[in-house]
Order: C-alpha cells, then sequence, then structure tokens
C-alpha cells in the first residue's frame, strides 16, 4: 500500500505529494511525527521494534510515531500514531521540530507529548516489549541497549530545552 506523504523543503514548507518510500529512497524531506508518552508518575514509555519492521528492526525507542500523511498536520499526526501503535487516545501537546538529517535519511521531525493514563496495547507488528522507565533508567537503557539513533539525537535536543523529567506535563 502506497503511503502518501508531504515532500517539503528545507524550511518545512511543501513542495508536493509524493510515495514516502521514494522520499526515502530519494532523500526527499517529508515529515515525521512523534510522541513521547509518559504516565501520570512522569515515567517514560520505552519499547523495542519488531525485529521484521523495516525501519531500524529490534532497536529500542523512547518515542511513538511515524509519517506525516500528505495534508496531515503534525499534532493529527502524532495522535494518530499514539491510537494506531499503542491502542490509546491521549491528548498531544506540541514541544519542538527540528530537521533531522536521520540515518536512513533526512526528515522534519515533530516531537509532541502525551500523558497516558491507562493501559497500552502495543500493535504486536510493531513494538514487541514495552515499560515505563524513570529519567534515570531511559539514560541508563540508553547507554546499555541499541536505540534508533534519530531517536538519540531527539533526546539530547529534549533535555536541552529543559523537557527532561516531564516539564509541562502531569506527574
Amino acid at each position: 500500500m502506497s503511503e502518501l506523504v508531504d515532500r517539503v523543503d528545507e524550511q518545512d514548507r511543501v513542495l508536493g505529494t509524493v510515495d514516502r518510500g521514494a522520499a526515502v529512497r530519494e532523500g526527499w524531506l517529508h515529515r515525521v511525527a512523534t510522541v513521547v508518552c509518559r504516565d501520570p508518575a512522569g515515567r517514560v514509555l520505552v519499547h523495542r521494534r519488531a525485529p521484521h519492521v523495516s525501519r531500524f528492526p529490534g532497536r529500542y525507542n523512547w518515542l511513538i510515531g511515524g509519517g506525516v500523511d500528505a495534508g496531515e498536520s503534525y499534532e493529527a499526526a502524532a495522535a494518530r500514531e499514539l491510537a494506531e501503535e499503542l491502542g490509546v487516545t491521549a491528548p498531544v501537546r506540541f514541544v519542538f521540530k527540528y530537521l533531522c538529517r536521520g540515518e536512513i535519511s533526512p526528515y522534519w521531525l515533530g516531537v509532541h507529548e502525551a500523558v497516558v493514563d491507562g493501559p497500552v496495547s502495543p500493535l504486536p507488528s510493531e513494538i514487541v516489549w514495552h515499560d515505563w522507565l524513570t529519567e534515570a533508567g531511559l539514560k541508563n537503557a540508553m547507554r546499555q541497549y541499541p536505540f534508533v539513533s534519530d531517536s538519540l539525537e531527539a533526546h539530547a535536543r529534549y533535555v536541552a530545552l529543559g523537557r527532561e523529567g516531564g516539564a509541562g506535563t502531569a506527574r
């Protein structure tokens, strides 16, 4: 199935609609939306990607997310990905975006936050393990396990903005 995304420029302005696979293959800028999921205690959801997924198989991540569909906002994509990958509905709040050069291809990455109050039902085809970690636990995991490289850069930027510890989220 073809996934259509907006091809964008260095200022995140839409140039046209393209197939996401082509955008990745050709190195065309497109958009990705992610969510930092926290529980009411402020812990961060960390997960391991399924071993058969096309991008970053078996690696760990602290972000839930995926491609922004053509014509879709970052926020709408973040909420959609949260529902698709974790089976939950929660308000998402935009935190920041940046031009990520990416391990696989370049893209604009929108980072959001959500407080998830209740059980999650991860999509088994995408997520094979998950747990809620404290900030210290997350940092320790990032040193011990193979994380998605792009998520490590996003974490450094998140911490630099003072978001570590769930700044502005319910705790």
